[in-house]
């Protein structure tokens, strides 16, 4: 790459994508998320398009849209926004990258194809190669979510040598649960100053421990503040606050599990707490109860008012 890379840490939202009731992208409420985010949560970074986002039930130019309405309006107020540029065709995927660079986004991400999947390591490394050639100069993250893809590599495997062949390649989003596999990707990450960011919200202090450089995730847009203290009394050494803080996560996210957690409740459930109206999913997810989100939003409320 041609420009300094500003490396990726602290707590990065997963955001959702706003939708109309007649299920078309709403990008008037981007603004207004972009202020919810930084004033209310002190979240300065984005990864947009993804898992939270719908993005792969979005089309090509719906995610271009997105991609821009958030880097015009997150310009001067958020630190990254990462456009997740990841499709089941290599040629939207590379038009996805080619428009994020375009338009000022500051790093890029893919998740493996999903539907004809790469057969090992190497293949899926090439898919990645392909994907940033179209935007050399922005930093690419591989983004590993095996629980969607149905891809069960190592993570490991995909970043042993890769710079040889993406010299823009600078990170991995790890939204897996083996730490064997998430500790050996931090290690090889170390000596090429790569950012591994973690992905799985009520499992973030087991893969602090191992050294992780911040998180990516959904619940970071309405719990971002609060988790930005856990991040902060983990730096500073206080492992107790740190460890009661991650208890009361859990408890949060496992009532609203228990309850039934998908995509589209918790689409509804940050709408309830942030008073931004997300809207509905979009098929083949089903709208959420409202009682339900209601719920879990008060749930979210209380914890939130006790810090």
């Amino acid at each position: 790459m041609s420009k300094s890379v500003k490396k990726l840490t602290g707590l990065v939202a997963a955001t959702f994508t706003p939708l109309t009731a007649e299920g078309e992208i709403n990008l008037s409420v981007i603004g207004s998320y972009v202020d919810y985010l930084t004033e209310k949560q002190n979240v300065k970074s984005v990864f947009i398009n993804g898992t939270t986002g719908e993005g792969c039930s979005l089309t090509v130019d719906e995610r271009k849209q997105l991609a821009a309405a958030w880097c015009q309006h997150g310009k001067n107020k958020l630190e990254q926004v990462i456009v997740h540029v990841g499709c089941l065709s290599i040629k939207d995927s590379q038009e996805l990258a080619r428009h994020a660079a375009s338009i000022g986004a500051d790093g890029i991400a893919v998740i493996s194809p999903s539907y004809i999947k790469p057969t090992n390591a190497d293949a899926l490394k090439l898919f990645i190669k392909e994907v940033s050639a179209f935007a050399p100069d922005l930093p690419m993250y591989y983004y590993h979510i095996p629980s969607m893809t149905g891809v069960a590599l190592d993570a490991a495997d995909v970043l042993n040598g890769i710079e040889q062949m993406s010299p823009s390649f600078q990170g991995v989003k790890y939204s897996g649960t083996d730490l064997r596999d998430l500790g050996q990707c931090v290690r090889y990450s170390q000596s090429h100053n790569w950012s591994v960011m973690f992905g799985v919200d009520e499992q973030l202090l087991g893969a602090l421990v191992l050294g992780v450089h911040g998180a990516v995730g959904s619940t970071y847009n309405y719990l971002g503040r609060i988790v930005n203290q856990m991040l902060a009394a983990f730096d500073n050494g206080n492992h107790t606050q740190t460890r009661a803080l991650q208890f009361e996560i859990m408890e949060v996210i496992t009532f609203a599990k228990n309850l039934g957690f998908d995509v589209s409740v918790n689409k509804q459930v940050m709408s309830e707490v942030s008073g931004l109206a997300m809207g509905p999913p979009r098929l083949p997810l089903l709208p959420c109860p409202v009682s339900k989100a209601q719920a879990i939003a008060q749930k979210i409320k209380d914890f939130s008012q006790g810090h």
